[in-house]
């Protein structure tokens, strides 16, 4: 008999901490902040700026990283579309029990196509997330190329990369459009901390 069918499951949640006794035990109130855009556009950079600025001030963040997901919870995965969809799902899961835990949750994931963000959000709830393109174009991302991958894709020696095989859907609504070509570091990672401060807020 297969003993996974959720008719055998009886969750427990309402018998657990709340969310609420949980952000007053960390003072703050948690949210997820889900970053995307192509390989090379700032995310995990801007991601982890994010997380010390947080830090400074005294709050718990967490960032949750594509290339360490891949490596560890989704290394069973690849980059079909299915294996996608199924990338971004675990990660919005795992970003939910991270907001429901009262921590402040700011993913990095390339997340190219439109579904795939409105599955996250739609995991995560809609109050919970806040969608935030770093947008650079593929020229500039090939340019600055900081993991070598644009030097591998034009070698052929990586396959369905997104923004070349495999397409990359821009948002037309997002919560917040980060232009890392139009602005420095210093100039982006403020403007998503001011956003970031204003969704926390008590």
């Amino acid at each position: 008999m297969n003993q996974t069918s959720s008719e055998h499951l009886y969750p427990q949640f309402e018998r657990m901490l709340s969310r609420q006794q949980r952000e007053e035990r960390l003072g703050q109130r948690s949210h997820v902040f889900w970053l995307y855009g192509l390989s090379g556009s700032g995310k995990s950079t801007l991601a982890i700026a994010l997380e010390k600025a947080l830090f400074a001030q005294g709050k718990f963040a967490q960032v949750l990283d594509g290339d360490n997901i891949r490596t560890g919870l989704n290394s069973n995965l690849g980059f079909s579309d299915e294996d996608r969809l199924e990338n971004i799902r675990r990660i919005a899961h795992v970003a939910k029990l991270y907001a429901d835990s009262g921590v402040i949750t700011i993913a990095s994931f390339i997340t190219p196509r439109e579904e795939l963000r409105e599955l996250a959000r739609g995991i995560v709830g809609a109050e919970d997330f806040s969608d935030i393109y770093v947008k650079a174009s593929f020229e500039t991302c090939a340019e600055r190329d900081p993991k070598g991958l644009y030097a591998k894709v034009k070698a052929g020696q990586v396959k369905q990369f997104t923004g070349k095989d495999s397409g990359f859907e821009e948002p037309t609504t997002p919560d917040l459009l980060i232009d890392t070509e139009a602005e420095s570091v210093e100039q982006s990672l403020q403007r998503l901390m001011d956003y970031a401060c204003m969704r926390i807020a008590s």
